[in-house]
């Protein structure tokens, strides 16, 4: 069994943004488009500002960290919400399990936050059909991965969201202590489930959907 680490340790705010691309409107920059002076006249009428934005929120639980990044679109708020936990691989690699959804998505039960691993390993199996298995000793659930090419440096593999198949793996990840991961054959690591029943309940009360059928 590999040691996992704390998410922290990578900086929270670095290794979120870069692995799950979420943009964060309150440190952009703005783009703006420059425009020739009329000093002698008035401007006939000022652009209505941009909405501001709330800088993205995290939190951390156990050895998970959370993250709700809001976007004022001045008809609605749209919310991403993101869980993610770092591990150390099989062999030695640093990797990254992350779920995310948004309140733009169909919610649970419909669908289920998407479920990515990163990790520095280009030995494990990669396309479009990736059989993995994740679970411990009380019990294992199969998937089938889809692998993303290389994010922030580490291959990147997304598990198909079927509603059946993410709910049955997320109660895995609520029941562990620490899950273990492997696609085919080959060992990916194993995961600190610490923290994660109060990460994704506080997804879902980001987000706005029930959570009782993962973590009651």
């Amino acid at each position: 069994m590999m040691r996992p680490f704390r998410f922290a340790d990578l900086g929270a705010v670095g290794a979120l943004a870069a692995l799950i691309a979420v943009p964060f409107p309150g440190i952009a920059l703005a783009q703006t488009a420059s425009a020739p002076a009329a000093p002698a006249q008035p401007a006939p009428q000022a652009e209505t500002a941009a909405p501001a934005q709330a800088a993205p929120k995290l939190e951390t639980f156990g050895r998970w960290s959370t993250l709700v990044d809001e976007i004022d679109t001045g008809e609605d708020l749209r919310k991403t919400c993101a869980a993610s936990t770092a591990f150390i691989g099989a062999g030695g690699e640093s990797g990254v399990l992350t779920l995310i959804i948004t309140n733009g998505d169909a919610l649970p039960p419909d669908a289920y936050p998407s479920i990515t691993i990163a990790v520095d390993n280009k030995a494990l199996p990669a396309g479009k059909s990736v059989a993995a298995t994740f679970g411990d000793d009380k019990g294992r659930v199969t998937a089938k991965l889809h692998s993303d090419g290389a994010v922030n440096g580490r291959l990147s593999w997304t598990a198909d969201n079927q509603a059946k198949t993410s709910l049955a793996l997320l109660r895995a990840m609520r029941r562990a202590s620490v899950l273990d991961v492997s696609f085919g054959d080959a060992p990916v690591g194993s995961i600190s489930m610490d923290g994660f029943t109060k990460a994704y309940r506080s997804l879902g009360a980001s987000c706005g959907f029930p959570t009782a059928d993962v973590a009651p």
